[in-house]
């Protein structure tokens, strides 16, 4: 049972004893409060007050609402701290100025760290200099019968963070604050696009053939067709066909699923941008690549120069470009001579003890080559451009070397961030590219190769006009700039293996906890001199913990 718990009991209890008072624990018809930031901004008059009392203002009422992150009970007063989604306010209250017995008997006993309340009252200023809520009235809004982590230790279990994030939000504000601003990254790509004339549209999540990218998906059954169903890899195909329709500047914002590894910069649920533009090409894509950075940077107000890890990457615009093979040459050091040369290359691979078949072509050793040598030095923002044509079966041929795409792929901080390239409009050449995959599939046994699809060449045979199309992937994005190193930290819900079955934690007696603070972790314990109880072997954290008991 999930409240199977000694601390979890306790407060129930407490949940019983508010009942018996006629006090409801949640009650509903509770407004929001002042926000804190209002609240501190408003009256802020308050410290410059000359009085031959204390700085206050009887005269300004105000409700605040708000979680309890701290509180101290000093005799017939306390002081507290309540915490809403602009940040912390201190309150005070007095046995005095609340009705009968209500301090004693509620605040004191029943009220806890977690709970969300609703207090009424007077600014003033402390002795200390602390702008405080002098409280006349206080009412629970909603009764926390899980306890929070210790504060002084906070989450330390880091899939805790990822399976309760909302725990995690609750004990760090920078975690909603992060949260915050990935939401506002997305708006802001949204009006960027929009600003452009582009017409935001919504292509189906389950496909009846693996394209658009190349990808192993998730499989589902639709029991009403009583067929089976890719979840997408990408909605470029669909994309595509409204261009071809007459929709000239689409894009789309939403989930992208690839039911590959989890690592640092992978998530099998993650969320992407792709627009498509008629009448342009893979260069000005990259061109309103840069517009969109110098767009999101200004509107964010965010340092071109940010760190990353231990590095620091420089957005200023233009970003630097450079082709396919001078990159495997210049950046991966790797000799020209063996870089275009598919049985030269392929050797090497051999010799370095990398990833190899035999049965790769030209472009499929180069990439090899790339991701061991080339990609982890692209810090500053870079694209790369002119890549193989095999290894791109969606894009356009150069009309300067046929053996070459129109195509780019954007990286940053050592990973690919975007891909973009003129859209292949030839629906012969569709054919011949999708079949090219569907033979690699038989050869290599690679399962990521994409499938003939029929009803795209079709709609491509009605004439599409020339495209230029970009996916931008957005958790990646935020990774950037938000100073995160791991994709699990800017998506909310990152997908997690099963929790393991709880095992409860055995009951611990009075007799074996602190007769101070409670605190019941046996090695931190040692037993009083006279043998009477335990006490904390370290005072100061059982000082600390003792002050914010309820």
């Amino acid at each position: 049972m999930i409240f199977n718990n000694q601390y979890i009991q306790e407060r129930i209890k407490k949940t019983e004893k508010l009942r018996e008072l006629g006090i409801n624990p949640y009650p509903n018809q509770v407004k929001k409060g002042t926000p804190s930031a209002q609240f501190l901004n408003e009256c802020a008059y308050v410290h410059d007050i000359e009085t031959d009392e204390m700085k206050q203002d009887k005269k300004k009422p105000y409700t605040l609402t708000g979680r309890l992150k701290f509180i101290r009970i000093m005799g017939k007063a306390a002081f507290a701290k309540i915490e809403d989604e602009d940040g912390l306010v201190q309150i005070y209250f007095n046995r005095d100025d609340l009705p009968t017995n209500y301090y004693n008997d509620v605040v004191k006993k029943l009220f806890e760290v977690g709970d969300i309340i609703e207090v009424k009252g007077y600014p003033f200023v402390t002795q200390t200099g602390e702008l405080t809520l002098h409280c006349l009235e206080v009412n629970l809004v909603s009764k926390a019968i899980s306890p929070l982590p210790e504060k002084f230790h906070g989450i330390q279990d880091q899939e805790i963070k990822y399976r309760q994030r909302y725990l995690d939000m609750i004990m760090d504000a920078e975690v909603t604050k992060r949260f915050k601003l990935r939401s506002k990254i997305v708006s802001g790509i949204r009006r960027f696009f929009e600003d452009k004339g582009f017409l935001e549209v919504e292509t189906p999540m389950m496909h009846p053939i693996l394209g658009g990218a190349n990808a192993k998906p998730f499989t589902t059954h639709h029991n009403a067709l009583g067929v089976d169903r890719f979840l997408r890899v990408a909605p470029e195909l669909y994309l595509k066909q409204l261009v071809t329709g007459g929709m000239e500047a689409v894009f789309e914002i939403g989930k992208n699923f690839r039911n590959e590894g989890i690592d640092a910069t992978h998530n099998p649920e993650f969320t992407v941008i792709e627009f498509y533009w008629a009448y342009k090409t893979y260069i000005e894509l990259m061109e309103v690549t840069e517009e969109l950075f110098d767009y999101l940077f200004d509107s964010l107000e965010l340092d071109r120069k940010l760190p990353y890890g231990d590095k620091e990457v420089d957005f200023s615009t233009p970003f630097a470009r450079i082709t396919w093979i001078d990159s495997i040459v210049n950046i991966g050091g790797v000799p020209r001579e063996i870089a275009e040369d598919r049985d030269k290359a392929l050797a090497f691979l051999k010799e370095n003890n990398l990833k190899y078949d035999n049965n790769w072509t030209i472009g499929y050793v180069q990439a090899e080559l790339f991701d061991e040598y080339v990609e982890p030095k692209l810090i500053n923002p870079t694209f790369i451009t002119d890549y193989p044509v095999d290894i791109s079966p969606l894009a356009r041929r150069s009309d300067e070397n046929p053996e070459i795409a129109e195509r780019f792929e954007f990286f940053v901080a050592g990973a690919e961030l975007a891909n973009g390239f003129s859209e292949l409009n030839d629906p012969i050449d569709q054919y011949k590219r999708f079949q090219a995959q569907v033979d690699a599939k038989e050869l290599t046994g690679d399962d990521e190769a994409m499938h003939m699809d029929t009803n795209f060449v079709k709609a491509l045979s009605h004439g599409m006009t020339p495209t230029a199309g970009e996916g931008i992937g957005i958790d990646r994005l935020i990774m950037m700039l938000t100073n995160q190193q791991t994709i699990r930290d800017v998506i909310l819900f990152p997908a997690m293996r099963p929790e393991a079955p709880v095992v409860e934690a055995p009951i611990v007696s009075d007799a074996d906890k602190c007769k101070k603070c409670g605190h019941d972790v046996a090695e931190e314990l040692k037993p009083a001199k006279k043998g009477k109880g335990m006490f904390c072997i370290d005072v100061n954290a059982c000082k600390a913990r003792a002050s914010e008991r309820t």
